[in-house]
């Protein structure tokens, strides 16, 4: 609808839009004003555009086309300068439509934003009539738009519908096929299932059995492991007595029988030193044998101690090996720490045993050597040397008490000599009947060789 003012000339100034513009008309529009806002001084552009002065067309139409729109509107000196712009770059379409014979062959859209920018006669008409020629081809572009999407659509349901045809009829062959072998599967598994329940049948069976012959034989089990159990402990006890009978056996008859023997042989060999030193003839009864009176005694370990030596002389030593029968024990660490204290144990031991068996080898004397087992840290392998027998006291008994204990397994009257320092072990080889030696003294004998 076009309204005019009276008094005012008939140029289309006075002509009002009582619509918006057409989206088309308004972007047609503001590419114009972009166009002619490069030729434009900053003076002469509304203040609210002069931001937007040195923007490209492309990037001001973007950025400032709302408000190149509302200053198009609102300030008439700025669209009279645009309008300038626009009869200079299309003097043609500016006379057409000041003459009011748009050119058939433009754009509608061209022709309503020039209309709208130079506002000739009727230029509501125009920007009305090209709007609507817009939304009419905006229409039929839809319209031709939509009967193509439609046929698509058409084509598009055509071809599902066959290939639902074709899927629906390969769905029920697969469905009949299965049905098939589901029947086929559900008489295996009732066949399945009968003979499972024939299994399980069988299986109880048998674990009834099982349980029958368990229990049976937990049974004659419990009767064995009893009888087994009394007849060990009837084995126990009858061990017991057979190692009780034996070791009174062992203690009452063969220490006794080794304490007489060693007794005896050294009486004979005493008799026959004593034969030999008087030199004797080999008879068995000499009329003097018949006369009263007082023979010579036998000499004693006690007796050498009373010849002109010193207590350290090694001459003592030989002296007392030299008697029938004699023994000598040997404290051996009390020796070894006398003599080479500095040497680990194991090498002491192994040194002064290979001394005690040369000496044994000379003399012929029975030698024991006696080592405190506390000493050990495990059970030592050790191959005693000949001639030498090697003790370990057992835990809790010291070598001192072991050393005693040889001493009161002798006979009374065989000579035994006790090689150790210790006093208190001196004292009590003494009392014993033994006769102790310093450690000093073995030690010499040894280095006179």
């Amino acid at each position: 609808m076009v309204e005019t003012t009276g008094g005012e000339p008939d140029d289309g100034t006075a002509e009002v839009l009582d619509r918006p513009l057409p989206d088309g008309v308004r972007r047609r529009v503001v590419q114009i004003v972009s166009d002619g806002f490069g030729g434009l001084t900053m003076a002469e552009l509304p203040a609210q555009l002069r931001q937007y002065a040195r923007f490209a067309p492309n990037r001001r139409a973007k950025f400032a086309g709302n408000a190149m729109a509302a200053a198009l509107e609102s300030e008439p000196l700025f669209r009279q300068r645009i309008a300038e712009k626009l009869r200079d770059a299309q003097p043609e379409l500016a006379d057409a439509l000041a003459a009011g014979s748009p050119p058939p062959a433009a754009d509608p859209l061209d022709v309503a934003a020039a209309a709208y920018v130079l506002r000739p006669t009727g230029w509501v008409k125009l920007v009305t009539a090209a709007g609507e020629e817009a939304l009419r081809a905006d229409a039929e572009r839809a319209d031709d738009e939509s009967r193509a999407e439609l046929e698509r659509l058409r084509e598009e349901l055509s071809r599902a519908r066959g290939q639902t045809r074709a899927e629906t009829d390969r769905l029920r062959s697969e469905l009949d096929a299965a049905k098939k072998e589901a029947e086929s599967l559900h008489r295996k598994l009732r066949g399945a299932l009968s003979d499972v329940k024939r299994g399980e049948a069988a299986v109880r069976k048998l674990r009834d059995e099982m349980e029958s012959v368990r229990s049976e034989g937990q049974t004659q089990v419990s009767s064995a492991e009893s009888e087994s159990r009394r007849l060990k402990a009837r084995l126990s006890e009858v061990e017991a007595t057979l190692e009780a009978t034996r070791r009174a056996a062992r203690e009452g008859r063969s220490v006794e029988d080794m304490r007489v023997r060693l007794l005896l042989d050294t009486v004979l060999e005493a008799a026959q030193g004593l034969r030999r030193e008087l030199a004797l003839p080999p008879v068995s009864v000499r009329p003097a044998e018949t006369v009263d009176a007082v023979e010579p005694g036998r000499m004693t370990p006690k007796d050498i101690a009373a010849r002109a030596l010193s207590e350290n002389d090694p001459a003592i030593l030989d002296q007392l090996l030299a008697l029938p029968q004699a023994h000598l024990v040997v404290d051996g660490y009390n020796v070894t720490k006398t003599g080479y204290p500095q040497m680990p144990l194991e090498k002491q031991r192994l040194r002064l045993l290979g001394q005690l068996s040369q000496l044994a080898a000379q003399t012929g004397a029975e030698v024991t050597c006696v080592f405190d087992g506390a000493e050990l840290a495990a059970p030592v392998l050790l191959a005693p040397p000949r001639g030498v027998r090697v003790l370990f006291s057992k835990p809790g008994v010291t070598a001192d008490e072991l050393i005693r204990q040889l001493v009161r397994a002798e006979p009374p009257g065989r000579p035994v000599i006790v090689v150790s320092t210790d006093r208190e072990v001196a004292d009590g080889v003494a009392k014993a009947g033994a006769r102790p030696v310093a450690s000093v003294v073995l030690l010499k004998r040894f280095s006179r060789g």
